[in-house]
């Protein structure tokens, strides 16, 4: 099987600050690499599933406790006026089911507001791995 968010599980205890911010027994909480955005977030099942109807009851019951803890603790630390949260799972390699939940600040530039705030990913300068796992290290304690 060819996936990240599995191959990241498989090493969970050896993965940084930044890829395992808080952790159940069904959900991982990660930062997201690529983006400029600091904060910008993913919440991943912790066994392989590749749409949202594939998860299962237990999984369905914490997915929503997951996605307002995660919030909170994002506005918390950032200061974030709100939160996006989306879910697409469509890029190669990144089938697994994947929750993006993203900062947005009260300044954020309107030309990225929106689902245009994707254009932050794959950004030429992404937030750097220090920056975000100094991040993790705030956040992680609001989310236990």
């Amino acid at each position: 099987m060819d996936c990240y968010s599995c191959d990241r599980e498989a090493v969970f205890a050896g993965l940084p600050p930044r890829e395992r911010i808080a952790a159940d027994e069904h959900w991982r909480v990660a930062h997201a690499f690529g983006s400029a955005l600091p904060g910008w977030l993913v919440l991943l099942p912790r066994r392989h599933v590749t749409a949202v109807g594939g998860l299962t009851d237990a999984e369905a019951a914490g997915l929503g406790s997951w996605q307002v803890r995660v919030s909170r603790a994002l506005e918390a630390v950032t200061g974030c006026a709100k939160t996006y949260v989306a879910q697409f799972a469509e890029a190669e390699g990144f089938a697994h089911v994947h929750f993006h939940i993203v900062p947005r600040a009260g300044d954020h530039p309107p030309e990225l507001r929106g689902p245009k705030v994707f254009g932050l990913l794959g950004a030429d300068a992404p937030v750097p791995a220090q920056q975000m796992d100094e991040l993790a290290l705030r956040l992680g304690p609001l989310l236990r």
